[in-house]
C-alpha cells in the first residue's frame, strides 16, 4: 500500500547507472512477455547456455538480433541448432530510445541523479555517443525460481553505448558492482516487474549479477511465473 501512494523515483546507483522504477506499464509488459514468448519458439529457440568450462547456466536465453553464446555474437546459433536468429525489430530500437530518455533525460529531475549529469540533462561523460542509441541484439534471460546469475560483465561488445535492461515478472536483487572485481564494494538494487535499469559511461563495464529471485512475486496479470530480463545492446559489429 505504501508502494502505491508513494512511487519510488528514477535513482542514481554509481555514475552512469540508472534505476527507473515502474517505467514499463502493465499493457506493455504483456506485449513484451507475448513477443518473448514467440521468440522463444524459435527459429533459435530457448535454451540454457553451456560454458567452454562444461557448466551449463540455470537462466534459460533467447536472443534477437544477434546470437549470442559465449563468448562472440554470430547470426546463426552454431551452438544451438545453426539457424539463423531472429531480425531486430524496430519497435525495440525505439523501446531502447525512449529507456534512454527516461534514464538520462533532460527534464529538471535528470539533473544531478548521477555522478557528471550537467545542467540542461547532458549524459554523463560517454554515455552517449555521437550517434543516436540503436541497439541490434537482445539478451532475453528467463528465470524460474531457482536461477541466479553470476557477476559479470558485459564485455562482448564492440560499442560502448549503455546496456538497457528490462525487468518484469518475478522482483529479483540486481547485485551492480564495480569495473575492477567481482566483489564488494557493490550495492544490492530490488528490481520489480516494469523496472527499468540503465547503465552506461563509468559503469558500463561494472560487473553485475542477479542472486536471488523472489518466486510468485510477479503480478498475476502477466501471465507470466517466472522472471524475464531484457537487455538490449549495440554490438558494434557488422555482417
Amino acid at each position: 500500500m505504501t508502494a502505491g501512494l508513494f512511487p519510488k523515483e528514477r535513482a542514481g546507483v554509481a555514475p552512469g547507472a540508472v534505476h527507473v522504477p515502474g517505467w514499463l506499464t502493465v499493457g506493455r509488459q504483456r506485449e513484451l512477455v507475448d513477443a518473448c514468448r514467440d521468440w522463444a519458439r524459435g527459429p533459435v529457440p530457448i535454451r540454457r547456455t553451456r560454458l567452454p568450462r562444461g557448466g551449463v547456466m540455470s537462466v534459460q536465453t533467447v536472443c534477437v538480433g544477434w546470437h549470442w553464446q559465449p563468448y562472440r555474437y554470430t547470426r546463426t546459433a552454431d551452438d544451438v541448432n545453426g539457424a539463423h536468429v531472429t531480425e531486430f525489430p524496430d519497435w525495440l530500437v525505439r523501446l531502447g530510445r525512449e529507456a534512454l530518455d527516461a534514464a538520462y533525460g533532460d527534464d529538471e529531475a535528470a539533473d544531478g541523479v548521477v555522478g557528471g549529469v550537467a545542467a540542461g540533462g547532458a549524459a554523463p561523460a560517454g554515455v552517449m555517443e555521437s550517434e543516436p542509441y540503436t541497439p541490434d541484439t537482445a539478451l532475453i534471460n528467463f528465470y524460474d525460481g531457482d536461477a541466479k546469475m553470476g557477476m559479470h560483465q558485459d564485455k562482448d561488445e564492440r560499442s560502448g553505448a549503455p546496456v538497457v535492461s528490462l525487468s518484469i515478472g518475478d522482483t529479483c536483487v540486481f547485485r551492480f558492482g564495480n569495473t575492477e572485481t567481482r566483489g564488494r564494494p557493490y550495492t544490492d538494487v530490488e528490481l520489480a516487474s516494469g523496472d527499468l535499469f540503465v547503465f552506461g559511461g563509468a559503469s558500463r563495464f561494472a560487473y553485475h549479477g542477479v542472486p536471488k529471485v523472489y518466486p510468485g512475486t510477479a503480478d498475476p496479470a502477466l501471465g507470466l511465473k517466472g522472471r524475464l530480463n531484457i537487455t538490449l545492446r549495440e554490438t558494434g559489429l557488422q555482417d
